[in-house]
């Protein structure tokens, strides 16, 4: 039977496109910035507030815990686009971070507030973290959606490092835990008020934020950028139906949510797993930041490679995961010094986590590009939010069994290794496909 030629259909793309990317990348900044406000500090907080070890780990885990309307926030995006869903999360970060700013005395109520402060700003993950896709493809043409899709996602990780070099610069550290002479004379109250000054300065920029997206945040462009963008996607009933029974879509799902999952939880407590091996508060700030940084960095060059050499996403994730289950192995040994001997100083702590997190932290775009790919056309908000819903409760299985084992981490340091190398071998067996790249190339052509 021949084949009906289609009249071309060429996108258009307009140059406010990188003003809406800018703000919902500094909407997920400010998530990330809020969320990892105080696994770098925790030395601090214990001292400043009476925070426990469960305080810390609790405060951690109000991340997984948001993502519980996770489904809400995916069928108002698909029902009311950007903009409203947009706003929604803002608001809700705004008034977490105000909760956390409320000058009360009783340090029980006060740390209620802050717990209620982090679980609102774990509320705003679910759009933040799932949304980059579906903006990519509303506002960007099929050969920079990777770029932008890795901006928007990235910029939430490059917000949680920004938490690991604030929060030790600007808290000093209890007595004990430095060998600085200006910090080990440093008392509680001075530690409350640094505390409080970082807790003022999130506020406002949240609130700065707020401010920029409810003045301008459109949900869509007048006209789509390609043909992906403008055909008509599965309805929410139907795109549930079709993720849950779709084999590959379950299998790279997995892939990428367990050793995702469990890194985010183990990057949250870095600090108290890292204060057992002699490490300090600072030290460990400046690995968790430079890990997540490189990620950023790595991350952003690969989907430009992605954009620029198509089809090639599998291969990306296996060079990836074959690194990440590496330097994963190496930094759980060297933790290992009475077993293994090997040599545990600040730079192979340094080097081993460094390229943890920027193997792992750089796979989160391609992986939200080949499930887009993969499960085309229902729509990427869906798409995304089920294997971050995914993610996030592999992190928070692992965070609950913390708050009761956070006396030994050798356990928590091995799910490392064990996560990436069950998600190597899950992407080995996957068959790729470009379902949306392919409607974009040819049908427009």
């Amino acid at each position: 039977v021949p084949v009906r030629r289609l009249a071309p259909l060429s996108g258009r793309v307009y140059g406010r496109r990188w003003l809406v990317l800018l703000l919902f990348s500094l909407l997920g900044f400010a998530q990330g910035l809020v969320w990892n406000s105080w696994g770098p500090i925790q030395n601090s907080a214990r001292l400043a507030f009476g925070f426990s070890g469960w305080d810390i780990a609790l405060l951690v885990f109000w991340g997984p815990i948001g993502f519980a309307p996770c489904f809400f926030f995916m069928w108002l995006m698909d029902k009311k686009g950007l903009r409203v869903t947009v706003l929604l999360t803002s608001s809700l970060m705004v008034l977490g971070a105000g909760l956390r700013c409320v000058p009360v005395s009783d340090l029980e109520i006060r740390k209620k507030l802050i717990h209620g402060g982090q679980l609102l700003n774990g509320l705003a993950g679910p759009t933040v973290m799932n949304a980059a896709p579906f903006l990519s493809t509303t506002w960007f043409s099929p050969d920079e959606r990777a770029t932008a899709t890795a901006i928007a996602s990235l910029l939430n990780y490059l917000g949680a490092a920004g938490a690991f070099l604030v929060g030790p610069l600007v808290v000093p550290s209890p007595n004990g835990t430095s060998h600085l002479p200006l910090q080990s004379q440093s008392n509680a109250e001075h530690i409350k008020d640094r505390i409080e000054a970082v807790l003022y300065a999130e506020f406002g920029m949240v609130s700065l934020i707020f401010s920029a997206a409810l003045a301008y945040f459109p949900s869509r462009p007048p006209f789509p950028p390609s043909v992906a963008a403008a055909s008509q996607r599965l309805s929410y009933r139907r795109s549930f139906c079709r993720l849950l029974s779709n084999f590959r879509f379950l299998m790279i799902a997995l892939a990428y949510a367990i050793p995702l999952g469990v890194f985010s939880g183990w990057s949250g407590v870095l600090d108290l797993i890292l204060t057992p091996v002699h490490v300090s508060q600072v030290d460990a700030g400046w690995i968790g930041f430079w890990s997540i940084v490189g990620g950023c960095v790595v991350g952003i060059a690969m989907a430009r490679f992605a954009d620029f050499i198509r089809g090639m996403l599998k291969f990306i994730l296996l060079l990836l995961f074959s690194g990440a289950t590496l330097a994963s192995t190496w930094f759980t040994l060297t933790c290992l010094t009475s077993v293994t001997h090997l040599p545990l100083t600040t730079a192979t702590l340094y080097t081993s986590c460094i390229l943890l997190g920027i193997f792992l932290n750089s796979s989160v775009p391609i992986f939200f590009e080949l499930f887009v790919e993969t499960v085309y056309p229902v729509p990427e908000g869906i798409t995304c939010g089920v294997v971050t819903f995914l993610s996030n409760v592999f992190m928070g299985v692992l965070l609950f069994f913390l708050t009761f084992y956070h006396t030994e981490f050798s356990w928590f340091n091995w799910c490392l290794p064990g996560s990436c190398l069950l998600s190597l071998l899950l992407i080995l067996c996957f068959r790729e496909s470009y379902d949306r790249l392919y409607l974009d190339v040819v049908v427009s052509v």
